[in-house]
């Protein structure tokens, strides 16, 4: 009974890890689909290059993209306003842009975990390196096709991802070309991810060397906004449906869900259209906006015109 308690209690706080674990995952099981359903080398001179370099960074830049686009502190940063940071004392400043920092690399770290993860399995893999860069080895080593032109040569190895268009002749010296250029897409691969390790490693260090609050603090501080944050979702979505709720009990004269609804207002033809349409944010003075056309709509109007008990004839409609 007691297990399942240690294992959530040891998994709080690690939310970050396991969803950069669960991304990972799911990146690998996309990119190998990926290759097994679009991925076919043209094995063509001048087309290999583009087409291994195309499937290598174009997901990844993608994925990078993506990772920033679905990070909320991103979109913090960017809708920031720069007057948070004026009329601060040195001591302030300096702590806020520290904090900045940190944030950004945090953004950035948790960005990099698709492509990264992208990158460094399709070179594990070997096949787009392959296709790539199989043009450009030095075949002469191999003792393959001496006396053809530079040309030739060239169109030859564009052929040696496509073992069925390499002559017979050369399927030595293309079985051979193929190890070479999996080694170095296999070496380059988990050097990656080595050199990420690391990094990753060493900027935690940093960071907290650097960092102006103490372990316990800095955790305190984590759990503080986690929280802050959780409340403040909540506060905002009932502060914004009991703010909607006034708005359509203006417009209809009752709200949805209410009990004893003894009557209800009837909209004129000049109201509908004026909630009808697309609604835009609306700017009212220097510190409110209006939010949809019916927000602008009860900001405006009175509650004003027909209305319907509802336990009477429908014909009889009285008029305020």
């Amino acid at each position: 009974m007691t297990f399942l308690p240690k294992w959530l209690t040891f998994l709080k706080g690690k939310e970050v890890v396991i969803a950069n674990a669960i991304i990972a995952i799911l990146t690998i099981g996309g990119q190998q689909l990926f290759s097994f359903f679009t991925f076919s080398c043209p094995c063509h001179v001048g087309q290999n290059l583009i087409y291994g370099l195309a499937f290598l960074g174009v997901p990844a830049l993608i994925l990078l993209i993506v990772g920033y686009a679905l990070n909320n502190q991103t979109w913090r940063l960017v809708m920031g306003k720069s007057s948070h940071f004026e009329r601060e004392s040195s001591s302030n400043w300096l702590l806020k842009y520290k904090l900045l920092c940190f944030v950004l690399c945090s953004i950035t770290g948790r960005a990099l975990v698709a492509p990264v993860t992208w990158l460094a399995v399709t070179l594990i893999n070997g096949s787009y390196y392959i296709c790539a860069v199989s043009e450009y080895v030095p075949v002469h080593y191999y003792g393959a096709a001496p006396n053809v032109t530079a040309s030739e040569r060239s169109r030859i190895l564009a052929t040696f991802p496509c073992g069925q268009l390499v002559p017979p002749e050369l399927s030595r010296a293309r079985d051979e070309v193929i190890l070479l250029l999996r080694y170095q897409s296999q070496v380059a691969g988990w050097l990656l991810i080595a050199v990420v390790v690391i990094t990753v490693f060493l900027s935690y260090c940093l960071a907290s060397c650097f960092s102006p609050l103490s372990f316990l603090h800095f955790r305190y501080w984590n759990s503080y906004v986690d929280n802050e944050q959780e409340l403040f979702d909540e506060a905002t979505e009932q502060h914004s449906r009991l703010y909607a709720m006034q708005n359509v009990r203006k417009f209809f004269g009752f709200v949805p869900g209410s009990e004893n609804v003894k009557e209800i207002r009837i909209p004129s033809l000049r109201e509908w259209q004026a909630i009808s349409g697309l609604a835009f944010l609306k700017r009212v003075d220097k510190e409110h906006y209006d939010y949809s056309l019916l927000h602008d709509w009860a900001l405006k109007e009175r509650a004003s015109g027909k209305y319907l008990r509802i336990d009477e004839d429908p014909g009889i409609i009285t008029q305020l």
